[in-house]
């Protein structure tokens, strides 16, 4: 008989080995899934896959695209380190975008110098303040941080979208639902010719390492990986809960609020509907790929960024719709659970068992 049985310690080699064989798993049922679709797998998975890294331009655009995915994925990776099921990236990113862009849209006339730090600070307090709504509401409260981040995304999508219609609307836009174009002043600087990878991008992965050095050489990093790992242990040390929950917290919502910021003042230019593909959502994927290290998701956060480039690609090449991609995620994910529970848990025989 099999059966399932704890392991005295977690597996090391799972750990490591669980989002290589999730990845492996996730291109097999890519494969069979292609070939339902009567398209070539090799092909299909070479566009996906492989196309995006084909140019320099490609390459300019899968930057572009895992810039906000690993801004979001650091932030999400610290509050689960530390238990705070942060599911509201999405909403998050979205306030810093619009938060940004009321700044941004009142340097159209101008060519200060302060026009771009401002458009950037504005976008990082709106998803910083978008974050406190909710850890406000589990730490007074302790209502269910997973409800109310997901709730607080639909809202901040219709808040948007309510301005877009609004009050930042283009007054002289012909009535499309979208803001001026923001001033040279404003937008992120391009670092180069052959493509739209801007310094935001840059920035995501120096503040990448910055949240690595926090979690793995500070007091406050310790702090959070013992709260994550044993909160009755941390609170009969002294540690801070609630402190440790607002940093979190506001950290992940400065981040995400900041690579709001960065789509609308790098490669849009303004403000629109429709700013993300679901990168807050995608992040959490990326996180959990990344093993919840900030790291670890510089490496995930371009591998979910080929995704995205390479969905782009099929649906054009091949004429794969564009939610298969969006299958894929979801698909990789579920993989990915499925295989860390072997990280704690191991298949036994009954012989082995009496062993």
């Amino acid at each position: 008989m099999i059966r399932v049985q704890a392991r005295t310690e977690p597996s090391t080699l799972m750990t490591f080995a669980s989002p290589l064989l999730a990845i492996m798993l996730t291109l097999i049922f890519g494969s069979i899934l292609f070939s339902a679709l009567d398209k070539d797998p090799i092909q299909a998975l070479h566009v996906l896959l492989v196309l995006p890294l084909s140019d320099a331009y490609n390459i300019s655009e899968m930057l572009v695209k895992m810039g906000p995915l690993l801004l979001c994925a650091v932030g999400l990776s610290l509050c689960y380190r530390a238990n705070m099921w942060n599911i509201g990236a999405e909403g998050q990113l979205l306030a810093g975008a619009l938060g940004g862009s009321a700044v941004a849209l009142m340097f159209v006339d101008s060519e200060s110098f302060m026009a771009m730090p401002l458009t950037l600070l504005g976008g990082i307090l709106s998803g910083m303040a978008w974050a406190a709504i909710p850890t406000y509401l589990k730490v007074k409260f302790n209502s269910n941080l997973i409800l109310t981040t997901i709730m607080l995304n639909y809202i901040a999508l219709y808040l948007l979208i309510w301005a877009v219609h609004g009050p930042l609307r283009d007054p002289d836009g012909f009535g499309f639902p979208e803001s001026a174009l923001f001033s040279d002043a404003t937008l992120l600087p391009v670092l180069s010719d052959s493509g739209r990878v801007h310094l935001g991008v840059v920035l995501a992965v120096l503040l990448a390492l910055f949240a690595w050095f926090i979690l793995s050489k500070t007091h406050l990093g310790f702090k959070i990986r013992v709260y994550g790992a044993d909160e009755p242990a941390a609170t009969y040390a002294g540690y801070n809960a609630k402190g440790i929950s607002w940093f979190v917290m506001l950290f992940a919502g400065a981040l995400a609020g900041l690579a709001g910021v960065s789509e609308v003042a790098g490669p849009i230019g303004q403000l629109t509907p429709n700013i993300s593909p679901g990168y807050g959502y995608s992040a959490i994927i990326v996180a959990y790929l990344g093993r919840l290290h900030p790291a670890g998701a510089i490496i995930a956060s371009v591998f979910l960024a080929i995704l995205y480039m390479g969905g782009d690609l099929a649906q054009i090449e091949m004429g794969i719709p564009i939610a298969v991609v969006g299958m894929f995620q979801g698909v990789l994910l579920f993989f990915l659970l499925a295989c860390d529970f072997f990280i704690r848990y191991r298949v036994v025989s009954s012989r082995e068992n009496m062993a």
